[in-house]
């Protein structure tokens, strides 16, 4: 007998083997293979033919996820979601200087306790627009605002000036 041909694995044990590997890489991944899959109630419902009727008990998020969709709120509330978990999508030293404030228009408007950080944020907001996108779906937020500290005005009060303010005084 020849010891020089390879011995040959079964089929099962490559396909087993390869399995293994996929489950691995899926857990690495932070995915749990084999559990099954939490769908967003925002989503669209699939068609599986027949369902429940009517007038059958529904679950609640179902239900409310039809009404949204229906009244088209969805990437209101998906918005509304985020700004609800603020520091946990931006980061905790970002949302310790900045908040959003609006989200009208596919335009987020965010606020920045200071210049320094409305200037930083400016810099961010393609990362930014990218992370929203990943958060609550590609297309929702188009673009951010950033707006820098509300300071106090002088309209009214000790420094304010009637009539066209105050001009050059060198003719």
């Amino acid at each position: 007998m020849d010891n020089s041909e390879p011995a040959l694995t079964p089929p099962s044990e490559v396909a087993r083997a390869a399995l293994n590997r996929a489950k691995a890489a899926a857990r690495a991944r932070g995915l749990r293979p084999g559990s099954p899959s939490r769908r967003s109630p925002l989503a669209e419902p699939r068609s599986s033919g027949s369902g429940p009727g009517a007038r059958d008990p529904q679950l609640l998020g179902a239900v409310v996820g039809r009404l949204l969709r229906e009244k088209g709120w969805t990437e209101e509330v998906s918005v509304g979601g985020v700004v609800g978990r603020w520091r946990e999508v931006v980061g905790s030293e970002i949302a310790d200087h900045c908040t959003p404030e609006t989200f009208e228009d596919k335009v987020l408007v965010v606020r920045a306790d200071s210049t320094a950080w409305a200037t930083q944020l400016r810099l961010l907001v393609p990362n930014l627009i990218r992370r929203m996108a990943e958060e609550i779906g590609e297309g929702v937020v188009e673009e951010v605002t950033v707006l820098g500290p509300a300071g106090p005005g002088f309209r009214r009060g000790p420094r304010s000036v009637r009539g066209p303010g105050p001009r050059d005084t060198w003719g």
